[in-house]
């Protein structure tokens, strides 16, 4: 299993939202870890858009990982958010964004939130399996793709 699918549940992949702009996008992230996972919208919010304010978690190709560090949270968490439709996002490429990878880790997450954050780009690197996260309807399709997806081992 992938770093990402470990600590990636099935209801935290949604499809179809509404999100007129990348605020509105974290709010639904907010709302989603709000809901299902006890965190205050606010905490989680206001840590993504800290993070966003050093620069832009667009990768290009229509994705970004939003990611921020949690004060009290204990262990990674992660959702996708697949918008209605793509919103500007000042990626690198600056194509607007559609498909949206959260990723909260504990304040103190070092080594590890950058081991899941580097899988998380190697899989949007394949090209055919991003093109699929993009446009498959249904949210547990779209969950078993990641869940189903395999980094390239290296040899150390």
């Amino acid at each position: 299993m992938n770093r990402l699918a470990a600590i990636l549940p099935a209801d935290n992949v949604l499809v179809n939202v509404d999100a007129s702009s990348k605020k509105r996008a974290f709010e639904h992230a907010g709302l989603l870890f709000e809901n299902h996972h006890q965190m205050a919208r606010a905490l989680v919010t206001d840590n993504l858009f800290a993070r966003e304010r050093l620069g832009s978690t667009g990768l290009g190709h229509g994705v970004a990982i939003p990611h921020g560090r949690v004060k009290g949270l204990k262990n990674p968490l992660a959702a996708v958010l697949r918008l209605q439709q793509p919103i500007a996002f000042d990626a690198p490429d600056d194509e607007p964004v559609g498909l949206l990878i959260f990723l909260l880790v504990p304040e103190a997450a070092t080594q590890r939130h950058l081991e899941i954050l580097s899988e998380i780009a190697e899989m949007l690197s394949d090209r055919e399996l991003r093109e699929q996260l993009k446009t498959e309807p249904e949210a547990a399709t779209l969950h078993k793709l990641i869940a189903a997806w395999e980094p390239l081992k290296s040899v150390a």
